[in-house]
């Protein structure tokens, strides 16, 4: 089971971050969220390979590495630039 080891210095961004993920995702065209996660496994758990319970709307797991090291670093990306902008407007 993993866990999930990133402690946020504001947790109440924990929202933000994760529709931000999701929205550069869908930017990238990679394939996930609610809609993708139902296309993709329902198949599979019509031939049982997999429980319908443990389907997960941010399953993450078909998705490359690369793929999501591409996501990261386009959060940080934005993140730099918002706080670069903030600054100069100070």
């Amino acid at each position: 089971m993993a866990r999930n080891n990133n402690k946020k210095v504001v947790p109440e961004s924990s929202k933000a971050l994760n529709q931000l993920k999701y929205e550069i995702a869908a930017e990238l065209g990679l394939p996930v969220g609610k809609n993708v996660a139902s296309m993709n496994v329902e198949f599979a758990t019509e031939l049982g390979s997999i429980s319908s319970g443990s389907v997960k709307e941010d399953y993450w797991g078909h998705i490359a590495s690369r793929d999501a090291g591409a996501v990261g670093g386009h959060i940080t990306s934005r993140l730099i630039k918002k706080a670069e902008e903030m600054m100069l407007s100070l």
